[in-house]
């Protein structure tokens, strides 16, 4: 037989069909292995464990097959209780692979105490952001005859008058004296008006 014949045989075509379908069962077979050492589309989605205490953080991630990681405690947050989850990365929802590492960071017991800043003959406008900054509040603002108009003249908590370098816990609100810019000048005592009437 030739070559030209055997090409053209049904010996050459079924020899053909065989090598085709065994190349797609061997294909078929290696997705399948790919498919399985990479987990491909068995992705878990990462729970929500706000408001959560480490340990039931914990037993929720170990039932999706999740690992964590304790960062650190953050500035205490009123809105969630004490020694609780805060933050979590990857956030609650995300799509991840099993025993992938959930980042988390807990509410500390309490605000930490920080040192009250100067205020006293700065403005209103420079005073109130410096607050912030160490994260106080402003509180009340009360105006009182000054010279300076909205200058800080004293620094509250309560009633009680602070200076500079006494501890707060952090958010408390600080009370801020201010100055109205109308003291006295166009005040005249009595005896100045009946010196000038006397003859």
């Amino acid at each position: 037989m030739t070559l030209r014949e055997y090409l053209t045989s049904k010996v050459f075509f079924k020899q053909l069909a065989l090598a085709f379908l065994i190349i797609l069962v061997i294909g078929f077979l290696l997705l399948q292995w790919i498919s399985f050492s990479t987990k491909h589309g068995e992705e878990i989605t990462v729970p929500n464990l706000a408001k959560m205490s480490v340990e039931q953080a914990e037993e929720v991630l170990d039932k999706n097959n999740l690992d964590y990681v304790v960062l650190d405690t953050v500035d205490f947050n009123p809105d969630f209780p004490k020694f609780t989850v805060v933050k979590q990365d990857p956030l609650a929802g995300a799509k991840v692979k099993e025993d992938r590492k959930i980042y988390i960071k807990i509410n500390s017991s309490g605000f930490n105490s920080v040192r009250v800043p100067n205020l006293i003959e700065q403005t209103l406008r420079q005073a109130v952001p410096t607050l912030k900054a160490i994260g106080l509040e402003q509180g009340k603002i009360t105006y009182k005859p000054y010279l300076g108009k909205d200058m800080v003249i004293e620094m509250k908590q309560n009633g009680k008058i602070l200076k500079a370098g006494d501890k707060v816990l952090k958010a408390s609100k600080i009370d801020l004296v201010v100055g109205d810019g109308k003291v006295g000048f166009d005040e005249e005592t009595p005896a100045d008006s009946t010196a000038t009437d006397t003859p």
